[in-house]
């Protein structure tokens, strides 16, 4: 049976992400995704719907904003033989969002090599990744720590 390899079409990938109801829903949409998937935009509007009582943006879509990015850009690099999860994820608000913000996720490969080396014996590998959440003046809003799990599938660390 045929299967459909998203990751080979970046463009259309970004889009049906877009599409995906917690991000619809929320106001959130990956703006760019880069042909490589070293480099993606994400996009929170300030919209009705994810506006917390003060009328400024509301922590978790902020928080929201941020999930699945590098995990999907790791994936594409490291392979289906790879388990990649969110272990743990930090955020601090550092200013009230009031406008549309935007998260910048960048990977190197470096770092991608760095990643695949640590994880090729099967063990598991744990990676830190800062992104920083800007409002349409450049301010920083929030900055979120996320801690990916990364680890070859059992069966493929032989």
């Amino acid at each position: 049976m045929y299967s459909l390899n998203w990751f080979n079409y970046p463009n259309l990938f970004r889009r049906v992400l877009n599409l995906w109801p917690p991000f619809l829903g929320a106001g959130i949409s990956i703006k760019e995704l880069s042909d490589d998937f070293r480099y993606g935009k994400v996009k929170l509007r300030m919209g009705l719907t994810n506006r917390n009582f003060m009328g400024t943006h509301f922590g978790g879509s902020l928080f929201a904003m941020t999930d699945m990015m590098y995990a999907f850009m790791l994936l594409k690099h490291l392979g289906e033989d790879h388990i990649i999860w969110d272990q743990s994820s930090e955020i601090k608000y550092l200013k009230p969002g009031r406008s549309n913000v935007y998260a910048e996720f960048f990977l190197t490969e470096e770092r991608i090599e760095k990643i695949r080396l640590d994880a090729a014996g099967g063990e598991k590998c744990l990676e830190k990744f800062d992104v920083e959440i800007r409002d349409e003046k450049g301010d920083v809003v929030a900055k979120v720590e996320r801690t990916l799990y990364i680890r070859l599938k059992r069966n493929r660390s032989q």
